[in-house]
């Protein structure tokens, strides 16, 4: 939503906004602006007949008063993917979701059509190299590039966001369980995604990952006029823990990413591209430079022997697929894998089984969680039995007090060694850049 804010700013539009709770980095970045409301809090005096719209952010609770006063008055109320395809309509719309991966795929193909100077929009997750904002709607962009999500629109619109956006190429990497709170059964949470490519117009076209079995089924279901084209691996080698891509035509790429999930993340991100008119050889020359999105698999600190790694991993795919990722690039080190159970699905006594043997590929498996978190999302208190059941694992280090996770983690060995952090949370306010300095002295 600040992105959104500060990218009407720059456009010219006069932008106010409310919120019970800002946090960092919106809170410094709409200061920068100029935008940050001087106070937190809800206040409906603000909704005049004056405003010609309002957009509703997914924390803003159905019995808010300026949504209230908003609808008393008339004023129409947007939801944010509302308002994202009023802003692209006359655009060629290209939407890339899935339970994993759609944030660096996403940022793959901004990369490579900024590499090769195309005109777009965009609409990603997170920070990437070469980008100052998150969200950009520009008049004279033919296309975006959308991230999107399967959540629920707002809290007035159940829909999944991704389906406001009306694609015309839609990109799904993967399905693996996840928002518990929302979707209950796994059932509920796929059928999300068959929504999605039933949605596609005629000549729209639907990219997606052929090694997910239930992706499969929905990626090859037939659709009249709906071009549907399968990705897999790419093929690569790794080499003195350098990974290089293996191609018909532009022979060897060396990229700065690794791990099977990114290379089937550029076979998606080359497969968008291709129907976007960027050729092969613009395509290797730009990903083999592409660093990676903030926070996913993000080197924190190294040395000769040692590297420190932060990822966003807080699903069980995710945090299985970061995991093997560092042991297969790394697999002469010792890997000490650390997540955090941060989210109300990874808390929730009835999905945390989803983490069996997710961990596997780690030599010194650690999980965290912070006890305050279940009680403020007013879930079952959870013991370190409960964890190491979940996880099926006896030999798993569980902590629930950051300080006792810091000094366990400085008082390892650490030569030739790997440490990865993954959690969409904090690690209870561990300053991640100092431990990884620690670490490395």
């Amino acid at each position: 939503m600040h992105n959104l804010a500060i990218e009407l700013h720059l456009k010219g539009f006069i932008v106010t906004g409310s919120d019970d709770e800002i946090y960092e980095p919106s809170s410094s970045r709409l200061a920068q602006y100029d935008l940050l409301p001087p106070v937190t809090g809800w206040f409906p005096e603000k909704i005049t007949s004056d405003l010609e719209a309002v957009i509703l952010g997914m924390h803003a609770r159905q019995d808010n008063p300026e949504l209230a006063r908003a609808k008393e008055l008339g004023i129409k109320v947007y939801s944010y993917p509302e308002y994202i395809f009023e802003q692209s309509q006359n655009k060629q719309r290209v939407v890339i979701a899935g339970s994993h991966g759609k944030t660096t795929i996403t940022s793959m193909i901004l990369h490579v059509l900024k590499y090769n100077k195309r005109n777009f929009n965009y609409l990603v997750g997170a920070q990437i190299e070469g980008f100052d904002n998150m969200v950009k709607l520009s008049e004279n962009a033919p296309l975006i590039v959308i991230e999107g999500d399967e959540y629920f629109t707002s809290p007035i619109d159940p829909t999944p966001k991704f389906i406001h956006y009306q694609p015309h190429i839609a990109l799904i990497s993967g399905i693996a369980w996840d928002h518990f709170n929302v979707f209950p059964t796994w059932e509920s949470y796929v059928k999300q995604f068959e929504l999605l490519a039933d949605s596609l117009p005629k000549a729209g076209a639907i990219i997606f990952d052929e090694t997910d079995d239930m992706l499969d089924v929905i990626g090859q279901k037939e659709r009249p006029d709906v071009v549907s084209t399968p990705y897999a691996v790419h093929p690569h080698r790794i080499e003195d823990n350098k990974t290089i891509l293996i191609t018909a035509e532009q022979g060897e790429v060396p990229v700065l990413v690794f791990g099977s999930h990114n290379m089937k993340n550029i076979s998606g991100a080359r497969e968008v591209c291709e129907r976007l008119g960027v050729t092969d050889e613009q395509f290797y020359n730009a990903i083999r430079t592409f660093k990676g999105a903030s926070k996913r698999l993000e080197l924190l600190g190294t040395n000769a022997t040692v590297n420190v790694y932060r990822d966003f991993a807080h699903a069980p795919s995710k945090v299985e697929a970061t995991t093997n990722a560092l042991k297969e690039q790394f697999p002469n080190r010792t890997l000490v894998a650390c997540a955090e159970l941060h989210t109300f699905s990874s808390l929730n006594k009835g999905f945390l089984s989803q983490y069996r043997r997710k961990l596997k590929a780690a030599d010194v498996a650690v999980v965290y969680f912070n006890p305050l978190t279940l009680e403020h999302k007013r879930l079952e208190s959870l013991s370190e039995d409960d964890i190491k059941a979940a996880f099926k694992r006896d030999d798993l280090k569980v902590f629930t007090n950051s300080a006792e996770l810091e000094t366990f983690l400085k008082s390892l060995t650490w030569k030739d060694a790997n440490l990865l952090l993954m959690s969409s949370g904090t690690f209870g306010d561990i300053d991640l850049k100092k431990l990884a300095a620690d670490i490395l002295a």
